[in-house]
Formats: structure tokens, sequence, C-alpha cells
């Protein structure tokens, strides 16, 4: 058994996010070609993929490596009818083999701090077209010298969690123009991830309540739900837009 594709498998979402935060974004790409290619990165089961086609008439390349997610982002693609939009790629965003300045848009939501903010904004900037766009969230802190408590359980899980300010600044230095960020409201965190995830843990629990290396895992999710009830104003997904010049 996958333990963590069973924890997360049934989830609207594998992370925090809503569709409204993906078409609010979308619509701040002012100057898109009618039908722009985009690269999603580390898509995981796809819900913005799928946002993302419906809202534009180009195609979308859908990029992870783990294929039960991609299992059900195909699934997902067939019921919507948008196979000849999306076309879905098992391979690691860590050596992504495109063309230069293949996409209009790259893409990645809650996926980025697999690589590391700062190295994947410039591993990716060369696939990106003339004024081609880049759109990533990532964990940061909302506010400097966050309680002692909070600050070493992301020292221990996140180690390269960074103020909004510096990767602004990091944006910046690697020659981006900055279109906007913002931060993801708490209702990303709830409604599409942590609600049904709590819920899903309970379920689990009776499920697999002998198994325990399934309970070891469902005690670490609950640790990070309880963090965030306890210490979301101080911490949050930002998305960040930038723009090559």
């Amino acid at each position: 058994m996958d333990i963590f594709f069973e924890i997360y498998k049934d989830l609207p979402r594998q992370g925090p996010g809503n569709n409204e935060s993906t078409r609010k974004v979308f619509s701040l790409l002012t100057d898109l070609s009618p039908k722009p290619s985009i690269l999603d990165v580390g898509c995981g089961t796809g819900m913005q993929t799928i946002e993302l086609a419906k809202l534009m008439d180009g195609n979308i390349t859908a990029v992870d490596n783990y294929q039960p997610y991609l299992e059900e982002l195909k699934s997902q693609v067939l019921a919507e009818g948008l196979s000849e939009k999306v076309e879905i790629v098992n391979a690691s965003m860590l050596s992504l083999e495109f063309e230069a300045k293949s996409f209009d848009v790259i893409w990645s939501e809650g996926a980025i701090y697999i690589i590391g903010f700062e190295k994947g904004l410039q591993t990716w900037q060369p696939l990106l077209k003339a004024k081609g766009y880049l759109v990533v969230s990532e964990l940061s802190w909302l506010k400097s010298n966050p309680p002692k408590e909070v600050q070493k359980y992301w020292k221990d899980n996140y180690p390269n969690i960074q103020t909004i300010e510096s990767n602004l600044r990091i944006v910046e230095d690697l020659g981006y123009r900055k279109v906007g960020h913002f931060v993801l409201p708490e209702s990303g965190w709830w409604d599409s991830y942590y609600t049904p995830l709590e819920e899903r843990i309970g379920f689990l629990r009776e499920q697999y309540k002998d198994n325990e290396a399934m309970n070891k895992e469902l005690d670490i999710s609950l640790l990070e739900i309880e963090f965030y009830r306890k210490y979301s104003d101080w911490y949050g997904y930002v998305f960040y837009l930038m723009q090559v010049t």
C-alpha cells in the first residue's frame, strides 16, 4: 500500500488552493496570445490543470512524476472532454526536457518547494517565450519574527521558507518583471484541503487502527493542520506572478 496516496487520493486537492485563486491569477496575465501554451509543473491530480484548460483555448502540458496522480488527472480530463487541450507527461521537475522558449506560461501551484524557489525560477526561465509568464505559489512567512514553536516546526519541515520580501528580491535579481503577488486566503487551505483531510484522517484511523506506519503518517498530517489552525497569521501560500523581459 502507498500510504501517502491512500491518505490524499480522495481529496479535492493535494495541497492548499482553490479554483477561485487559479482564476484570479490567470486573469492577471493580461497580454497572453489567444491560444497560449502552458506548462503545469508538479500538477498532482490536476485540479488547477482542469480549471486552466476551461479558462483558455490553448494547450497545457501537465507534468508530474507520480503516476497514480497522473492516472487520476487523466480520468478527469476524459470526463471533462478536455483531451485535445491537455497532454499528460510523467517527468521530474528537476530535469524537464523541453526545448527553450516553448511556453507562454509556466504554472506551478504548491510544488516549487521540491526544487526550491530560487532554483525553480532560474531553471525554468529558459523554457519561457519572450514576455512569457511564470506563476508559482510558495509557502512564505507573512510576518517577521514568528513564534519559536512555529519557526522550529518549519525549520524542521521546510527550512527554505522565506518572507514575501525575500522572495520578491529573488524574482528581481533573476531578471523577471514583477507582475504581482497575493496571499492565498484561508479558505484555500480549509475548504478544499484541511477540512476534507481531517475527515479522511478520522476515516483512516478506524480503517487502519492496527497499522503503525499509517497512523504515524496520520499523526504528521494532523499536526500540520493543528499548526496552521494555531499560526495561520504567520505563514501561508503566496502566489508570485512574474514575466520574462
